[in-house]
């Protein structure tokens, strides 16, 4: 048995807290390993119930570990930093922290164009445009859902085929050679809708991100995404100089 130390002035559940902050961040409890019981942590430290609990709700406060119904208390996945002064696909940057990315197309088709999409694209009304949803996922563990809209005629003979095995800019570059110049990332927090909560494995009315990006070839607008992020998954990073 290991005793926690009753002279410290940090209160036992922060002791705790501590010790398994510690072993998350050196390995010892790996992402999404299940972490001892309530009642291994009281056998094991000589503490209470209450006091394991305590810790418990401050680990899963601050996204360190997370629960499953009936089945007990495991480690959270790191969240993702996306540094927003870069351009970036999906793709690249879940290769970069060494998670396998894929996607799942949900949704595609060819339509009629939306006022509101149009006024987004810069297109006119009777233009046709390719709306798909898209869930994206690192290591099979679902990151955001992805509805994006493409001007039709700047990418004839897309499809659904072609999106489920390759990266969308792969196809933009590779396919319809086309060449970024920028892209404009609006960004807000919001709560989980029932649908999309559903779609992510997560709770209905949990923080989320909204983030809306527009591509440019030249000065023209070649995409239109709105992306919905689990907010336990991402980190936004700006640097200001």
């Amino acid at each position: 048995m290991e005793k926690l130390n009753t002279d410290n002035r940090l209160p036992l559940y922060h002791q705790l807290y501590d010790i398994i902050v510690e072993k998350i961040e050196d390995g010892t409890y790996k992402e999404n390993d299940k972490i001892p019981s309530e009642r291994e942590f009281c056998d094991k430290y000589d503490i209470s119930r209450a006091t394991v609990r305590r810790t418990m709700v401050e680990l899963e406060k601050n996204d360190y570990i997370y629960k499953k119904q009936g089945k007990g208390v495991f480690v959270s996945s790191k969240a993702f930093k996306q540094d927003l002064l870069s351009f970036y696909s999906f793709s690249e940057e879940m290769k970069k922290i060494n998670k396998v990315p894929s996607s799942e197309v949900i949704d595609f088709k060819k339509t009629d164009v939306s006022s509101k999409i149009a006024d987004k694209l810069k297109i006119n009304k009777n233009q046709k445009v390719y709306k798909f949803k898209r869930l994206r996922l690192a290591d099979d563990e679902p990151m955001m859902i992805e509805t994006t809209y493409l001007p039709a005629a700047r990418f004839p003979g897309l499809n659904s085929k072609k999106l489920d095995q390759r990266s969308m800019y792969d196809i933009f570059r590779e396919d319809y050679n086309v060449e970024f110049n920028k892209a404009d990332e609006i960004f807000q927090a919001i709560s989980l809708n029932k649908k999309d909560a559903k779609y992510l494995n997560s709770n209905e009315g949990s923080p989320s991100i909204l983030l809306e990006r527009f591509t440019y070839e030249n000065e023209n607008i070649i995409e239109y995404t709105a992306s919905v992020t689990r907010g336990d998954k991402f980190k936004f990073h700006v640097s200001l100089e």
